[in-house]
């Protein structure tokens, strides 16, 4: 599985377009950046794609009135996402407006969702092995 590198000026872009809320943090993934709230991940950064996480009324709206894409990996896109018009990088207005919007409305959504539990942090010592007789 190809995974795409985003480059300084897509990193840039994403963060540009995440809200600012004291509870969203930004963590890299895989070479790319994923945004989140209450642990959950509501948008994402794949190559120069951004992908949010919406309702499912939203997911509707956004894919049915623009050209959306798949997000993540073309043979695996990651499912409950939904990749942002390409077109919107390539107009260049610096405005970012529209992308902005939907990771505002995915924030929301994911911000009311249940906070991810914490993994359970593994045991370093090992469980004593039984001895045979």
């Amino acid at each position: 599985m190809d995974m795409p590198k985003a480059t300084n000026e897509d990193k840039e872009r994403f963060r540009a377009v995440v809200p600012v809320h004291p509870d969203v943090t930004i963590k890299p993934m895989f070479g790319n950046l994923g945004a989140f709230v209450n642990g959950n991940m509501f948008a994402g950064l794949f190559g120069p794609t951004i992908g949010v996480k919406l309702a499912e009324a939203d997911k509707q709206e956004l894919e049915g009135t623009e050209r959306t894409v798949p997000f993540g990996p073309p043979e695996r896109p990651m499912g409950g996402y939904t990749g942002l018009p390409e077109v919107w990088n390539a107009e260049g207005d610096g405005d970012d407006a529209r992308a902005r919007a939907w990771a505002e409305k995915a924030y929301a959504h994911v911000s009311a969702l249940p906070p991810k539990a914490p993994k359970a942090a593994a045991s370093k010592a090992a469980a004593p092995k039984a001895v045979k007789k």
